[in-house]
C-alpha cells in the first residue's frame, strides 16, 4: 500500500512539473505570436499619414504636429500674410521654389504660397543647413537677430538662417534650400492629412 501512494505521489510530482512548464511554453510561444501583430520599428519609424483638425484654427495660429519624428507646422496665414508674400521675392534665395523640388516641394506647393490653399502652410519646422529646429517669429517688426522690415517668418537659432512665411529662405544665410513642405491633402474643409496625397502615400 505505502509503494502504490509513493508511486501516486511521484506521478503527482512529475505531472505538475510538466503541466508548469508546458505552461510557460504556451506563454512564451503565445506572446510571440501576438508580437507579430505588432507593428515593427521599421514600420514605425516610416510614419503613417496623420490627420489634422484645422477647425476653428485662427488667422496668424500655429500648430505643431509630429509626422515621422519631424515637427510639420501648420500655419493659418492671416490675409495680411498671403498678401505680402510676393513682395520678398527679390531677398529670397529660392523664390520659385526650383531647388530640388522632387525632394522640398511637391508639384502643387510650387507656388509663391507654398500651398494648396493660400491661407495654409505647411512644412517640415526642420532647418534645412543642419537639421536645426527654427523658431516662430510671427511678429512683423524689428527684433533681435532680425532685420527692421521684418515681415513675420522663422528664426534658425544654430546659426541665422531666416524663412519667410512660405517656408523660402532668405539669400545669404547658411540653410541652402527653403524648408520641406510634406506631401499633403485637405479631407473635407476641417481635416488635413499629412504624409499623403492624391498620388498616395508619401
Amino acid at each position: 500500500m505505502s509503494n502504490d501512494k509513493q508511486v501516486d505521489s511521484g506521478r503527482r510530482v512529475l505531472l505538475a512539473t510538466t503541466c508548469a512548464v508546458g505552461g510557460v511554453a504556451g506563454l512564451a510561444t503565445a506572446g510571440a505570436f501576438v508580437s507579430t501583430f505588432q507593428p515593427s520599428e521599421r514600420a514605425k519609424a516610416a510614419g503613417a499619414p496623420v490627420e489634422v483638425d484645422i477647425a476653428g484654427m485662427a488667422p496668424g495660429e500655429l500648430r505643431t504636429v509630429e509626422w515621422r519624428g519631424k515637427p510639420v507646422w501648420i500655419l493659418k496665414r492671416s490675409p495680411e500674410m498671403v498678401a505680402g508674400l510676393p513682395k520678398l521675392d527679390d531677398q529670397l534665395a529660392d523664390p520659385k521654389s526650383q531647388r530640388n523640388p522632387d525632394e522640398l516641394t511637391p508639384e502643387y506647393a510650387r507656388n509663391e504660397y507654398r500651398s494648396i490653399k493660400p491661407e495654409y502652410l505647411v512644412a517640415v519646422g526642420i532647418c534645412t543647413h543642419l537639421g536645426c529646429s527654427p523658431t516662430t517669429k510671427l511678429q512683423p517688426g524689428a527684433q533681435p537677430s532680425l532685420p527692421e522690415d521684418w515681415q513675420g517668418g522663422f528664426l534658425c537659432p544654430c546659426h541665422g538662417s531666416t524663412f519667410d512665411l512660405a517656408g523660402r529662405v532668405f539669400k545669404n544665410k547658411p540653410a541652402p534650400d527653403n524648408l520641406q513642405v510634406p506631401r499633403y491633402m485637405f479631407a473635407g474643409d476641417t481635416k488635413l492629412v499629412i504624409g499623403k496625397d492624391e498620388k498616395g502615400e508619401a
